[in-house]
C-alpha cells in the first residue's frame, strides 16, 4: 500500500523537518499550477517519471520552467534512449497517479528501483515547492531538508545540468 499524505508528514516530523502546505485545486501540468506558483515562494518542480530503453527507472525533478531535452539528458546519465514510465508502472514504484509525480515520492520506492536525478538550478533555492503525494496541494520544504529526505529514504541524488 503506498504511503499516504499524513504518513509523508509523519515521516518528515520524524526526521525533524518543518514544511509548509497549501491546500488547492487538483494541478497536473505545470502550465496549471501558475496560481499556486504566486502564492508560495520559492522553486516549482517539474517532474518526469522516465524509463530507459534497458527498462532503468529515473526520477527527474527540474525546476519547472525548465524544457527538459530528454535526448540530450539520456546522453548526459548515460541512459539508454527514453520514454516516460507507464502510469501502472509509476503507480507500482512510486505509488502515485501521473499528475501526482513528486520528490517525496521516493518514499514509496522502498526496492530502490529509480534513480533520482535533480536539476542543479533547483538546488540553487532555499525552498523548493512539491505535491505532497496528491496534487491537491503543494508543501514548501527547505532545499536541504529535501535533500536529506531523498537521502533518508535511501536514495541518493544524481545532481545534473539540464539542458532545455
Amino acid at each position: 500500500m503506498p504511503t499516504s499524505r499524513q504518513e509523508l508528514f509523519d515521516r518528515l516530523a520524524e526526521l525533524g523537518i518543518e514544511t509548509r502546505t497549501l491546500e488547492h485545486e487538483a494541478v497536473f501540468t505545470v502550465a496549471e499550477s501558475g496560481e499556486v506558483e504566486r502564492r508560495l515562494p520559492g522553486a516549482h518542480t517539474k517532474n518526469l517519471f522516465l524509463k530507459d530503453e534497458s527498462g532503468a527507472l529515473f526520477l527527474v525533478v527540474a525546476i519547472a520552467t525548465r524544457r527538459v531535452d530528454l535526448k540530450s539528458l539520456s546522453r548526459t546519465l548515460g541512459a539508454k534512449r527514453f520514454s516516460f514510465g507507464k502510469p501502472e508502472l509509476l503507480q507500482d514504484v512510486l505509488g502515485v497517479p501521473p499528475g501526482s509525480v513528486t520528490a517525496f515520492a521516493v518514499i514509496n520506492d522502498v526496492s530502490k528501483r529509480v534513480a533520482v536525478v535533480l536539476d542543479a538550478d533547483l538546488l540553487k533555492h532555499e525552498t523548493i515547492n512539491c505535491h505532497p503525494l496528491e496534487n491537491t496541494a503543494t508543501t514548501s520544504i527547505a532545499c536541504g531538508d529535501l535533500l536529506r529526505f531523498i537521502r533518508a529514504c535511501g536514495h541518493e541524488p544524481r545532481v545534473v545540468e539540464l539542458a532545455g
